[in-house]
């Protein structure tokens, strides 16, 4: 059964998903723009999108923590998602959950990614009670890298991301005092 969490910042909503917002969510994945730091790069198909939401909200109901739909308040369009997942690809720094977004070319370039990310990283530290959250991003991807950056998290290695084969930077923030 999906949970009511939501979760509110001044200017987004993020949430569980609803049938609705497999189209948006498609038209997202569907641009290689936004789709270039992603895995290999490629894009995703309205199929492959609706699998990925499936597989999104079993994280939430299997795992307790999962990837919100970010919905912009004001006009109430659907952005991407924002959340936590566990980053099983990359074995080497597990356990751990990992902070991550994907939001659609017109909503870049106006802090709406750090004001998910944030609120994403205040509910798995306060809500969740997680001593540790990572954040994993192309390492050529330095928006990301700045997002993570002002979240307060620490660079702490690059690897190779193993069924991509792209180098990946790894960062970290540690609660535990």
């Amino acid at each position: 059964m999906a949970s009511p969490l939501t979760l509110l910042t001044p200017r987004l909503t993020l949430r569980r998903w609803h049938a609705d917002d497999l189209d948006p969510m498609a038209a997202i994945n569907a641009d290689p723009e936004v789709m270039r730091w992603a895995g290999d790069g490629s894009v995703h198909d309205r199929e492959r999108t609706s699998a990925a939401i499936a597989a999104w909200e079993r994280e939430w109901d299997e795992r307790g923590v999962g990837l919100f739909a970010v919905e912009v308040r004001q006009s109430r369009r659907l952005a991407g998602f924002a959340g936590l997942s566990v980053p099983s690809s990359l074995p080497e720094i597990l356990p751990a959950v990992a902070l991550g977004w994907r939001l659609g070319r017109p909503f870049r370039g106006h802090g709406l990614a750090t004001e998910a990310a944030r609120a994403v990283l205040d509910f798995a530290l306060r809500d969740r009670g997680l001593a540790r959250v990572v954040g994993v991003h192309h390492a050529a991807d330095d928006a990301s890298a700045a997002v993570l950056r002002k979240l307060g998290m620490r660079r702490e290695r690059e690897t190779t991301h193993p069924e991509c084969g792209v180098p990946v930077c790894v960062h970290s923030l540690d609660a535990r005092p």
